[in-house]
């Protein structure tokens, strides 16, 4: 529509997805564009040009909008290649017309902390130390790009140690070659340091003189860096280096980048002779210790932050006895471990996958307590008084933490496994964390709240069959539903205090019957209400608690501070996203809970009171 409206005698619209297709055919007869535009519902791939063709002929202007955060992810290469194979004139105009990728290297600790793990400080008499074998740190880790929020990442977080590099560039005004390929770019640092991470993104130039220009750069980088556009669709990349190397300032290095049809993956060297030149292209990284396949990135940052696992052992010191019988139950948790160099009579953990079962008794061999912690690989309502060696546990310990949960009180399972495992456990056992508590906040949005929030008219052009296309998909379900988000990329305040509002006890069985609860949250701060934020704290003893939420709140206006490690569950307010459904701002907000025992589900109304 806006190329028509530009002058664009006829266009061609290629939409794959059927339902986005059946709206684009709407939306075009209800901006009078139907003369003008035909919708084909195909892959550009199945495309056909002819007299008999979807298109009658060849076109002599190519406009996609093929990228992702990486650029290249979504399969932008081996499409322009064939459109510009057969579906375009030669010499025909792209838009956009170029892509530029950027890359820039980095010592940070932080970032480096989501591919490797450190040593664990355990407060025993002589201060042990947990290791990991050398497998999982040589290992390389998962080619997948990190993509994250990057303005979000403070600059005290990292230490820049080159300027910013072009590594590649595509026009796509020319023929594409989708290829795998590499691009070497000499970098002087500017800082001596350890090589650990290259962040990267890149940006388009929508016409051949470069005049207009769309950016995914950083703040740091941008020269207006307190006004930069807010996008989720497309954020900045952050690529791990397969071992840090250290660099010295003003000692030239080479960075190298390889890509395939769909992703991209980085190499530093620090030389480069006619036979590197000659070694031409390298494949992808790949995980060969299981560790990265078994964890995210948010796991990695989770198990190397020692004031988390401090807690832990602080929790762990005022419940395990000499004598103590422990069985643990989480995926891959360090926990065994420590209760072992803690001093429990016996470690029992149970892993639900074969490859945390390896990978744990890789970690424990390694730290020389391969014969002291038996792995029990099952799920725990199979545990049998065998498995056990006939003893009943006096300590029953999780963090908890499962590879398969989304929202926060999916790590509810761990009151499911409790449960199971209930004839295993002594009258007076002990249970660590002795509960959970469900918390509630009502909170103002920066920019997430975009994400749901209708278009209506953009451009000029009337999109509401969209909006009303997806809010009915919402309505089907999604909409009377919490959804996961790492809300460290996500600035928002509180308007409200946060709220306790469910417990569970994980000392008792799961319950028999829906846990409810409702009342109000009252406003304390005026803003718009975009929704409510939801989290766990587990409560390891009775004066130690880990929350998987908000950190703190930090200042008079409410700005939060979240666990940077976990997803917090949102809710969003249909009648704040809607503002014709609200007229006054509100002074509270009402709620009612439910946890149903049968499904360990979470159900969750709100309604706005003036």
């Amino acid at each position: 529509m806006m190329a028509v409206t530009a002058g664009a005698d006829f266009c061609y619209a290629i939409e794959v997805f059927t339902p986005m297709a059946i709206a684009a055919v709407q939306i075009v007869e209800k901006n009078g564009f139907s003369d003008k535009i035909k919708v084909i519902n195909k892959h550009s791939t199945e495309v056909t040009v002819g007299p008999d063709g979807d298109m009658q002929c060849r076109a002599n202007i190519l406009i996609t909008e093929l990228f992702d955060t990486e650029l290249i992810g979504e399969g932008a290469l081996p499409s322009y290649e064939h459109a510009h194979k057969y579906l375009v004139q030669e010499g025909c105009e792209a838009v956009p017309h170029r892509a530029r990728v950027y890359a820039q290297l980095v010592e940070s600790k932080r970032m480096w902390s989501w591919n490797k793990l450190f040593p664990v400080h355990v407060q025993a008499e002589d201060d042990e130390k947990i290791v990991f074998p050398s497998e999982i740190e040589n290992c390389p880790g998962v080619p997948s790009v990190y993509d994250i929020q990057l303005n979000q990442v403070p600059r005290s977080d990292f230490t820049i140690l080159s300027d910013v590099v072009t590594m590649f560039s595509v026009d796509f005004s020319k023929q594409v070659n989708s290829s795998s390929t590499y691009y070497t770019a000499k970098l002087e640092p500017i800082k001596s340091g350890m090589a650990q991470v290259i962040l990267s993104w890149w940006d388009v130039d929508m016409d051949p003189s470069g005049m207009i220009k769309c950016t995914m750069a950083p703040y740091w980088v941008q020269s207006t860096s307190n006004d930069v556009q807010w996008r989720d669709h497309w954020m900045q990349c952050v690529y791990f280096l397969p071992n840090e190397e250290p660099v010295l300032s003003g000692e030239d290095v080479y960075l190298t980048a390889y890509r395939d049809e769909y992703s991209v993956w980085y190499k530093l060297q620090k030389a480069r002779n006619e036979e590197d030149k000659k070694d031409a292209y390298v494949g992808s990284p790949l995980c060969s210790c299981q560790a990265h396949l078994l964890w995210n990135r948010p796991r990695f940052g989770e198990l190397n932050d020692q004031n988390r696992t401090n807690q832990y052992i602080q929790a762990l010191m005022t419940v395990l006895e000499k004598d103590s019988i422990c069985l643990c139950i989480s995926d891959g948790s360090l926990l065994p471990l420590l209760a072992q160099y803690l001093g429990a009579g016996q470690v029992f953990t149970v892993e639900n996958s074969a490859v945390s079962h390896c990978l744990m008794e890789k970690i424990f061999k390694a730290n020389h307590v391969g014969n002291k912690i038996k792995i029990i690989e099952k799920r725990p309502e199979l545990l049998t008084a065998s498995d056990l060696e006939d003893k009943k546990v006096s300590v029953l310990i999780g963090e908890p933490f499962f590879t398969t949960s989304l929202l926060p009180w999916h790590n509810l399972y761990f009151l499911y496994a409790r449960t199971a495992v209930a004839a295993h456990l002594t009258d007076s056992v002990t249970v660590l964390p002795q509960s959970a508590s469900l918390y509630m906040m009502v909170v103002e949005f920066k920019d997430l709240w975009r994400i749901r929030s209708p278009c209506g008219t953009c451009e000029g052009f009337d999109v509401h069959i969209m909006d009303d296309m997806i809010k009915n998909s919402l309505n089907f379900r999604e909409s009377k539903e919490a959804e996961p988000h790492p809300l460290w990329e996500y600035p928002c305040k509180s308007l409200s205090d946060p709220q306790e509002v469910m417990t569970f006890d994980f000392r008792l069985t799961v319950p028999q019957q829906t846990l409810s609860t409702d009342g109000s949250v009252n406003l304390l701060r005026t803003g718009k209400c975009h929704g409510a934020v939801l989290w766990m704290e587990y409560h390891l003893t009775s004066n130690i608690s880990v929350s998987t939420g908000l950190v703190q709140i930090s200042d008079e206006k409410g700005n939060c501070k979240w666990n940077p490690h976990c997803k917090q569950a949102v809710y969003f307010f249909s009648f704040a996203l809607e503002p014709e459904t609200l007229t006054d701002l509100p002074s509270a907000i009402t709620y009612a809970i439910n946890f149903n025992p049968k499904t360990g589900e979470i159900a969750m109304s709100f309604k706005p009171l003036s």
